[in-house]
């Protein structure tokens, strides 16, 4: 049997991201999303989600960009005094992998964003990382920790087959190499990966898709995409929203794609491509 998760990343980053995300559920085929608990506009998405109780919602856990949501004082090797987050990936990956960043602290600013998640009244049903920080060693321990012990056990694992990603890049152009050694770097860490998810008695999902077609998941891209689901459980990953005088404000560099992407969850030839291929759409809650 095929079964497909959709997962939109960012929901809380911006009122248009909130608005398209729930648009592309309510009218599309967008079945979950993941929150961003130090968002701006966390207040409006926590009010949306309780009012679509159909859409998955799971954690967006933020260890780049933004504020903390822990007091500086107790993450003092992760954050600044002003509570700002590493501002980039290169400077969190070179902080951490020399050491200079507590790997506890790491724990207690995840277990801080999931606290406000549960505490705004959401129960999540799974957990990833912007910018796929999990994907690294060290923060995936903690999270498998985090994890376990605040039972969730569902997890991204963003990690996807790289036959897949140059099949569903081919004909993007030369601007599309970025991504494809983003989908081959994270396909490097699978080893640890599997077993740190086997120790901790983590789920996630057989396959994933989307990574090497990141803001790029057009209409024709999301049905060819969809012609590469499997046998079992597949999430793919996208990021919709309407790009808005707000979002301009944010640092992220998906902008218009936002739209292009939410458009693509509304065509009705992406439906009827699940259709013909026999694919059932769920929720990381029915990963079992």
């Amino acid at each position: 049997m095929k079964q497909l998760i959709l997962n939109a990343d960012d929901f809380g980053l911006t009122r248009g991201v909130n608005e398209g995300i729930i648009k592309a559920h309510r009218e599309g085929v967008l079945t979950s999303t993941t929150l961003m608990a130090c968002a701006a506009a966390f207040d409006h998405a926590i009010a949306l989600a309780k009012q679509n109780p159909h859409l998955g919602i799971g954690c967006h856990l933020v260890l780049v960009g933004g504020k903390a949501v822990s007091p500086p004082d107790g993450i003092p090797s992760l954050a600044s005094r002003d509570g700002n987050l590493p501002d980039s990936l290169s400077t969190f990956v070179a902080r951490l992998s020399s050491g200079m960043i507590c790997p506890k602290e790491i724990e207690r600013e995840l277990r801080g964003q999931i606290s406000k998640i549960r505490d705004g009244g959401i129960e999540p049903t799974h957990l990833d990382t912007h910018k796929h920080t999990h994907a690294h060693p060290v923060v995936m321990n903690a999270l498998a920790c985090v994890a376990r012990d605040l039972k969730i056990p569902r997890v991204r694992k963003p990690i996807e087959d790289l036959r897949d990603s140059w099949q569903s890049t081919r004909g993007e152009g030369s601007a599309i190499w970025q991504e494809l050694l983003a989908a081959a770097a994270a396909r490097a860490v699978t080893p640890v990966f599997n077993s740190t998810s086997r120790k901790y008695g983590l789920r996630s999902p057989d396959h994933f898709l989307g990574l090497a077609m990141t803001g790029r998941l057009a209409p024709a891209a999301l049905r060819r995409l969809i012609t590469f689901v499997q046998n079992g459980i597949t999430e793919i990953m996208l990021h919709p929203g309407i790009s808005d005088a707000e979002l301009e404000t944010v640092d992220t560099r998906l902008h218009y794609q936002r739209n292009i992407e939410m458009e693509a969850l509304l065509d009705p030839l992406v439906r009827s491509a699940i259709e013909e291929h026999d694919i059932r759409l769920i929720t990381y809650h029915d990963l079992n």
